[in-house]
């Protein structure tokens, strides 16, 4: 007997129509369904594969722990561990007004950040979409449009447009630059891109100087700003969550792509022994964690369906850590499973499924939805199915989907929890306890995700567990690329600048 699939309502779609729903029963013989028995056989299959145990996650937490130390001995290592050249934490005293532009896998925003000390800060902001072309088109015309939109932004914002940018005659506003993609720095103004990541592909950048790529760009479009500092985002969040929390000691990013940062001793950076820095002085460093495990493969529960968006990915092989938690990639994990159910006669039989075959159309906010589902029907993954996919579903398979989809957002979050364990063993900080600042989509939208992290952090460390708290960070590439631009200009007044 069919499991009757009546029901109505509404729900709300990541594109922000509302979609009406109603459902009918089908007999059987029109369109034959999965069983509840036979999703569930299937269920227990992928409970096993996508299941972390704490022994497991232990085992990951210490190979992880390793590859910290090796990238902080020797340059070009899988995690690269990439001195930053911030050195020490904001006092708290920093004041004034500072320009940030972020580069993200998805927008680019221009901000005014007035930094009014104590932990303090007012913002202004735009966003402007990247669209694919722009991300494959070439480095220079990603920069020029970069420039493009701060023209607009400070056009836009200055005293007589209504606005509260005020630049006096001849003289330049600071400016960090937000650039979240690998690069190896040797002064804070400077880096050179290692690869791109987050689906990016623009030619004639990687290998070169992004910071002297920007200024050129800047240059043409004759604007009145200073690049003070390149970042990267998640060093942004490290200086900006301290800023407001000066317990935090860990910044992370769990959104399209995935990171970490921390506060190192310099005195235990053998890679810059050479460059005679103050062995007292502390340097953020940017761990470009999403890279753990890449080209071996020896650490990571890697299933099947992994190895597939690694093989298709635009960089088979790299990025291995992020590939299994990033979210970009989860909706994509979904998919393949869901695809092959549908090849062996699972799943849709006797409906066109050709929607469901094109890579990434399931996007990670699918499940997000379908976790948070509260109707007894599951009204949501009917939408979802019925408005994207043109496919019908029963019961039996929605509550399918959906432990499906909390199968792979548990083992992401409890992944990231191993790389948080990671940084914490490494520096000690499990007895004292520590803020970890953490921003993405992924950890702010996804139901659950920071609940499943402090429980993967119980797992892996016992009770002591609890005294690593993360939360929602502060804004790191807006206010913490302001933060470090009003630093650096600190410090290079003071004649501290590192130039080397």
């Amino acid at each position: 007997m069919v499991l009757s699939r009546r029901g109505s309502g509404s729900v709300t779609l990541p594109t922000g129509q509302t979609l009406a729903i109603h459902t009918r029963t089908h007999d059987e013989e029109v369109l034959p369904h999965a069983t509840k028995k036979t999703m569930a056989d299937h269920l227990r299959k992928y409970e096993s594969l996508f299941t972390l145990t704490p022994q497991r996650m232990r085992m990951i937490v210490e190979a992880f722990k390793e590859s910290l130390e090796t990238g902080l001995e020797e340059p070009g290592q899988t995690v690269p561990m990439i001195p930053t050249f911030v050195f020490g934490w904001p006092t708290g005293e920093e004041k004034g007004d500072y320009l940030a532009v972020d580069l993200g896998g998805t927008n680019l925003r221009v901000c005014l950040v007035t930094v009014q000390g104590d932990g303090k800060f007012e913002i202004t902001q735009s966003k402007y979409r990247l669209t694919e072309e722009q991300k494959q088109d070439d480095g220079q015309q990603l920069f020029d449009f970069c420039a493009e939109c701060l023209k607009t932004f400070i056009d836009t914002s200055l005293p007589d447009k209504g606005g509260s940018i005020d630049v006096p005659e001849g003289q330049k506003i600071p400016l960090g630059f937000t650039f979240s993609y690998p690069c190896t720095q040797d002064r804070i103004d400077h880096g050179v891109l290692i690869r791109w990541t987050k689906g990016f592909g623009a030619g004639n950048t990687e290998g070169e100087d992004v910071a002297a790529m920007f200024r050129k760009s800047l240059e043409k479009y004759q604007l009145p700003v200073h690049l003070t500092a390149l970042i990267n985002d998640t060093t942004g969040t490290l200086i900006a969550s301290h800023y407001v929390n000066p317990k935090t000691k860990i910044a992370c990013i769990f959104g399209t792509g995935c990171n970490a940062a921390y506060m190192e001793h310099v005195k235990d950076i053998p890679k810059m022994k050479h460059l005679g820095i103050d062995d007292n002085a502390d340097i953020a460093i940017n761990c470009e964690w999403g890279a753990f495990d890449s080209l071996m493969h020896e650490h990571l529960p890697r299933t099947k369906y992994d190895i597939m968006v690694d093989e298709n990915s635009n960089k088979p092989g790299e990025q291995a850590f992020e590939k299994l938690i990033s979210g970009k990639y989860l909706g994509e994990i979904l998919r393949l499973v869901i695809c092959e159910l549908i090849d062996e006669g699972v799943l849709f039989l006797g409906q066109n499924t050709y929607k469901l075959e094109n890579p990434y159309v399931l996007d990670t906010a699918f499940l997000s939805l379908m976790e948070s589902d509260p109707t007894d029907e599951l009204l949501m993954i009917i939408g979802i199915f019925s408005h994207f996919f043109a496919v019908e579903t029963t019961l039996a398979e929605r509550q399918f989907f959906r432990a499906l989809a909390k199968l792979i957002g548990r083992r992401a979050a409890r992944l990231s929890a191993c790389g948080i364990a990671a940084i914490v063993s490494k520096m000690g900080y499990l007895d004292e306890g520590c803020a970890v600042g953490a921003d993405g989509s992924l950890y702010n939208k996804y139901p659950g995700f920071a609940d499943r992290i402090h429980e993967g952090l119980v797992d892996i460390f016992g009770e002591r567990g609890r005294n690593i708290i993360t939360y929602h960070a502060e804004d790191g590439s807006g206010v913490g690329s302001a933060i470090i631009a009003a630093m650096t200009k600190k410090r290079k007044d003071a004649g501290l600048y590192v130039d080397l």
